[in-house]
């Protein structure tokens, strides 16, 4: 069965949605460097951190992960920066 959305790799990096992980003071500029990018394509890539183990087990009512997708989480501050970038629907 196909899925309503699926995921496109070979879509590129296009523009940072809010602030980088230094200038929100999230990263010591060393391996920690969350991150919101819109791609070429209009869909977001998210870096955070991978908590899908953590999580998984307790997901509220209706909240599903597929066997190739995570939960990443990533720092509040950072997606308040973004809201900017962020189209209404």
């Amino acid at each position: 069965m196909a899925r309503a959305w699926e995921a496109d790799p070979s879509a590129l990096f296009e523009r940072r949605l809010g602030k980088s992980a230094a200038e929100l003071g999230n990263s010591d500029g060393n391996d920690e460097c969350p991150d919101i990018w819109q791609l070429d394509n209009g869909d977001v890539a998210v870096i955070g951190r991978d908590l899908t183990a953590a999580y998984g087990l307790r997901l509220p009512q209706g909240v599903n992960l597929a066997p190739d997708e995570r939960l990443v989480v990533i720092p509040g501050n950072m997606l308040s920066a973004a809201k900017k970038d962020i189209p209404d629907a």
